[in-house]
């Protein structure tokens, strides 16, 4: 199944959930040898970048600047859709919540600012449930 690309559907259909834990993004120029506590990875030129639990990131010594909370959009998105990014980023920019967006192959995942994480949950609600 490759997902929905109805962006009146995926609206509709958001169901953000808010994963437990604090994040961090971190660079490292070498991967871990064991990488069981690596959410995600990304090769980049300048180093890789590592996304993990603070809890993680501190064990193994790593720095970040900033912590954050992790945000998983519910519905199959397909990596084709077209405005799913657009929409929930301008509704989070009205109100000057930044994030950082991943798209896996099922879901798309938003990392927003921990102290910001409730209300980010209200605005993607609200995106998904509009009052009439």
């Amino acid at each position: 199944m490759s997902g929905e690309q109805n962006l009146t559907v995926l609206l509709r259909t958001l169901k953000p959930i808010l994963n437990d834990g604090q994040f961090v993004f971190t660079t490292v120029q070498e991967l871990p040898q064991d990488l069981g506590h690596v959410l995600f990875f990304f090769k980049e030129t300048e180093g890789i970048t590592v996304v993990c639990l603070k809890k993680d990131a501190d064990l193994h010594g790593y720095k970040y600047s900033s912590v954050m909370s992790w945000i998983t959009l519910s519905v199959h998105s397909s990596l084709e859709a077209v405005g799913l990014t657009a929409a929930f980023s301008q509704a989070l920019t009205q109100v000057g919540i930044s994030c950082n967006v991943v798209a896996g192959y099922y879901h798309d995942h938003i990392f927003v600012m921990e102290k910001r994480a409730s209300e980010a949950m209200e605005v993607l609600n609200n995106l998904s449930n509009p009052i009439a």
